[in-house]
């Protein structure tokens, strides 16, 4: 599934063909995805002018000037095509301007668009009761020790909710804490200030890497332009249980369950 930083990748890569720009026509190819497709989506889109784009946890939004912000979800498989040289029978939502075409690409069908008033987003139900962004100002090691007090669940799991911070999947906790010498078994509470503050830098450059990488491609992801993310090739821990740890102090990767996810970690490191 596509992870925050494959969504900043795509909503960036939109954002230099459409920002700014009237949506000429607007067409879907069946009645819905995961969901039905809203019932105006394009009659409010169609004549449109897109002011800005943006995103909210791994979640994209395209603004209008009519007060309306087309949400995506990319769900498993899903990809936006711009100026795609032929037709996909994947392509199950495009949008055009005078001199692009976007195609929202999905063959497992797992993603899905709405339209929200745009000045009601933050009471849209998935962003009402979200942490703060990780790449934000307001998530810092203060606030996450206020977030954790108390908390018994592992701190990987911890990281997970999107209550406490929002949109951090399993790749980029992983390699977080990796980088922050954490446990992931360790409870949330337990985990000292020192540690917090080694953590919130670490998700940043572990996130912001990846962004700037095009993201990890893993199955079906691919930036809109086409390209392939190679964030994966730097993988220090993820999906490499028995494998030497990239530290070089004689540890060797470990994976374990955790609330039905995988965890790879080194326990020389991560103590």
């Amino acid at each position: 599934m596509p992870e925050l930083p494959e969504v900043e990748t795509t909503v960036r890569g939109l954002a230099r063909f459409l920002e700014g720009e009237r949506i000429v026509a607007a067409r879907t190819n069946r009645t819905d995805l995961r969901r039905p497709f809203p019932a105006d989506l394009v009659q409010t889109l169609t004549g449109a002018t897109v002011t800005g784009l943006g995103r909210r946890a791994k979640y994209g939004l395209i603004h209008t000037d009519r007060d309306r912000t087309l949400i995506f979800h990319l769900g498993m498989s899903g990809r936006w095509r711009i100026d795609p040289a032929e037709p996909d029978k994947h392509d199950h939502f495009v949008i055009e301007t005078a001199d692009h075409r976007f195609a929202l690409c999905d063959p497992r069908r797992f993603g899905w668009v709405d339209l929200v008033d745009t000045g009601a987003l933050s009471a849209w139900p998935s962003f009402a009761a979200m942490g703060p962004e990780p790449l934000g100002p307001d998530l810092d090691a203060a606030y996450l020790k206020g977030a954790l007090a108390g908390r018994k669940q592992a701190i990987k799991l911890c990281l997970l909710d999107q209550r406490i911070v929002a949109g951090l999947g399993n790749i980029y906790v992983c390699e977080a804490l990796f980088r922050a010498h954490i446990d992931p078994r360790k409870a949330g509470g337990k985990v000292s200030r020192a540690a917090l503050d080694r953590l919130v830098p670490a998700i940043r450059a572990v996130l912001n890497q990846s962004i700037e990488d095009g993201g990890s491609t893993l199955r079906d992801y691919a930036r809109p332009d086409g390209e392939l993310g190679y964030f994966a090739t730097r993988f220090a821990v993820y999906g490499r249980e028995g494998e030497p740890c990239t530290s070089g102090d004689g540890g060797v990767i470990q994976r374990l369950a955790q609330g039905g996810r995988s965890t790879w970690f080194c326990p020389r490191c991560q103590r």
